[in-house]
């Protein structure tokens, strides 16, 4: 049986192809590539002469089915993308779970990846992130998103396209305040890279006022932001027994099932009860 190789390829600086991704490129029968243009220039410069085929998120499925027939006939094949690590926001997922079902083997020549890039020269927490990859295009479903991570407490890291990246930092400030902390990569590995620092708000105000702020490839990183507190256990069983009681009765009671003290447990009642009225 053949074997799909998934291959990592330059986000930008072609010495970043690792010489066991070149041997892997130059080896197989075939390398499917998301555009086969793009590839064509990186296969050329390196001297690698394979055939190509054409896989992107319009024809990935059927694609699927004709490179699992090379497989089983025992060749083997390559996946790229245009840049970086296919699959991660990139086509490939597709092919790779179809190979893995069919019970063939898939290897990682792992290399660049923006999302990593960024986070290693970002200077944010790294030990836990969140990849929200690409933000929906449509400014109503791109802030309903944020509004869903406002809370989130881990490193949030976005793609974001150069023409899109003042409105996305826009909402950002909206759904998270502008005083989170932010970094832009963008152009990385590439000649023109540059890492802006500073709070959402800052950033925003840079994007307005740069020039070269919305050009080229980007990812943000945003700072984790505090996560939601918890109702306490007194809350919730006061919730629930200030429903069917009068606030005495239920703040009695209360204080009995959690172990607090009356008058704790009636001044919470209190405050619970003028919350709910004034809502």
């Amino acid at each position: 049986m053949g074997k799909l190789y998934v291959v990592a390829t330059p986000i930008g600086n072609l010495g970043d192809l690792s010489p066991r991704a070149r041997d892997v490129l130059a080896s197989c029968e075939l390398i499917a590539a998301e555009d086969t243009r793009h590839t064509g220039i990186l296969l050329k410069y390196f001297g690698i002469g394979t055939r190509q085929l054409s896989l992107h998120d319009h024809n990935e499925a059927a694609r699927a089915v004709e490179i699992i027939a090379l497989l089983r006939d025992g060749k083997s094949v390559a996946l790229v993308s245009d840049a970086g690590t296919p699959a991660i926001s990139d086509p490939g997922f597709e092919l790779v779970r179809a190979v893995a079902a069919a019970g063939l083997e898939v290897i990682a020549v792992p290399g660049p990846c923006a999302a990593i890039a960024a986070l290693s020269i970002g200077a944010l927490p790294t030990d836990r992130f969140c990849f929200e990859g690409f933000l929906p295009a449509r400014g109503a479903a791109r802030r309903q998103r944020l509004t869903a991570l406002e809370t989130e407490p881990r490193t949030l890291v976005i793609y974001e396209s150069p023409h899109r990246v003042r409105e996305t930092l826009e909402d950002c400030v909206t759904a998270f305040g502008g005083a989170r902390t932010a970094v832009v990569v963008r152009e990385a590995t590439k000649l023109h890279e540059t890492t802006y620092r500073g709070s959402l708000q800052e950033l925003f105000e840079k994007s307005r006022t740069d020039t070269d702020f919305s050009r080229g490839e980007i990812v943000l990183l945003i700072g984790g932001g505090a996560p939601a507190e918890a109702p306490s256990q007194l809350d919730t069983v006061l919730g629930v027994l200030l429903a069917e009681l009068p606030l005495k009765q239920a703040a009695h009671l209360a204080a009995q099932i959690v172990g607090a003290r009356e008058n704790e447990a009636y001044k919470r009642a209190l405050f619970l009860k003028e919350q709910s009225a004034s809502h």
